[in-house]
């Protein structure tokens, strides 16, 4: 890459040690960015030309410290040509680590971030959920494919990376992969990630995302209604697959809890409250916060009717959990016949018992958070505004009976 503006410059500067001497330094200025260091030689200030920065006269160690100038010249041109022709930055601090016989990192992006998955792998799922690990994946695929697009390479120095990378990956997630704005953001804050590891590891010195700052869009949550819900749970199903995954949803419903918690949740963690009733007593895989939930009289029967399950009895769970994906594909067909004009997933179920089944019925909203298991009550605060727009509407609709009711009275009177 071509670099905007480039100057070498020589200057004295005093030495504590000799007063008649001072040390000569070398200034390297690229881009407005000015790095600076020792020759290791001096010279009298007397014999110095500050215009053609070089020492005057004629003798042996005049001609040898100009020569050693010259020669530190040269050098330094011959690598800033070799590193426009290999298609790298020219940056003031690799000129440096040339002069010093630094060994140029040749760090990658995607090397780099591979051994980090790797090491991320082996902590599942103790410190980490596999569908984080996945995020970490899919997000180094996205980078791959970005860079052959973008550069034509198969990978690039983690010191190349800079501003103009991080909103170009930004814009190529958004319209090559047709990302949304919060999805995008996820893959770039994974990136991010690596960036600092690699900063931590000193082997970029500055944050590529100083300047790249971001907003996540704000989406409103939107449950199931009571009166969905029931519909739901009223359908009678012709498959006993599809029937499951309805029941494990509707669970969820009146939970709170999660895919991955309701996957993982084994008889052991329900126990008997200090109110002698039944609770679900574990911890969220996400945040390893501990979740206690008073179980429904709903919840209780659904446990109940999978009790003896043979997927159950041999894993040790409550209920036959499929995969994820399997759920969320199945819910679809399940929304179609019970005629929900919206698209379910599991999560939805999460929003549905933070609204519908607590908030809506006067449930507070610091005992929602700590049944959903966040981390802070800011973070449950999204559901609240779900009700106030509820409230609005319902209001709206008071509003157009109240002066349908007026325009009546007014009409009768009238007659």
């Amino acid at each position: 890459m071509l670099e905007t503006s480039f100057g070498l410059s020589f200057f004295l500067k005093p030495s504590a040690k000799e007063r008649n001497l001072r040390y000569l330094y070398l200034r390297v200025t690229v881009d407005g960015i000015r790095k600076e260091i020792s020759t290791k030689r001096t010279c009298d200030p007397k014999r110095w030309d500050a215009k053609s920065e070089r020492v005057i006269g004629t003798k042996e160690d005049a001609r040898a410290l100009n020569y050693f100038l010259d020669a530190l010249v040269t050098k330094i041109n011959q690598f800033k040509m070799d590193l426009m022709y290999s298609e790298k930055t020219i940056t003031s601090q690799r000129i440096i680590d040339f002069i010093l016989g630094r060994v140029v990192s040749k760090a990658v992006l995607l090397e780099e971030f591979r051994t980090h998955n790797d090491e991320m792998l082996l902590l599942v799922p103790a410190d980490y959920a596999m569908a984080t690990y996945k995020r970490y994946t899919y997000t180094r695929e996205h980078v791959k494919s970005y860079i052959a697009y973008k550069y034509d390479v198969e990978d690039i120095e983690l010191r190349d990376l800079d501003y103009d990378f991080t909103s170009g990956f930004e814009l190529y997630l958004k319209t090559i992969r047709n990302c949304n704005n919060n999805s995008s953001l996820k893959y770039i804050s994974c990136l991010r990630k690596i960036v600092f590891r690699a900063m931590d590891k000193c082997i970029i010195p500055s944050d590529p995302f100083r300047a790249f700052k971001r907003k996540k869009t704000k989406t409103l949550k939107n449950p199931l209604s009571i009166r969905e819900l029931i519909a739901l749970e009223k359908h009678t199903f012709s498959t006993q697959r599809l029937k499951t995954i309805r029941d494990v949803f509707v669970f969820q419903c009146y939970t709170g809890l999660a895919y991955i918690d309701v996957y993982n949740l084994r008889k052991t963690d329900i126990g008997i409250g200090m109110d002698n009733k039944y609770w679900i007593m574990s911890a969220r895989q996400k945040t390893g916060n501990e979740t206690n939930i008073p179980l429904l009289p709903k919840a209780l029967e659904l446990i109940e009717q999978y009790k003896d399950h043979p997927i159950c009895l041999q894993r040790g769970s409550v209920f036959p959990v499929s995969s994820n994906q399997k759920m969320n594909e199945y819910l679809k067909e399940i929304a179609t016949l019970c005629k929900i004009d919206r698209d379910l997933n599991t999560h939805l179920a999460r929003h549905t018992f933070a609204t519908t089944i607590t908030l809506t019925n006067g449930v507070p909203i610091e005992t929602v958070s700590k049944m959903l298991g966040h981390s802070s009550i800011r973070t449950t605060q999204v559901y609240a505004k779900v009700i106030e727009q509820k409230i609005g509407e319902d209001m709206s609709r008071l509003n157009e009976r109240l002066s349908s009711a007026m325009l009546s009275q007014n009409s009768n009177q009238n007659k």
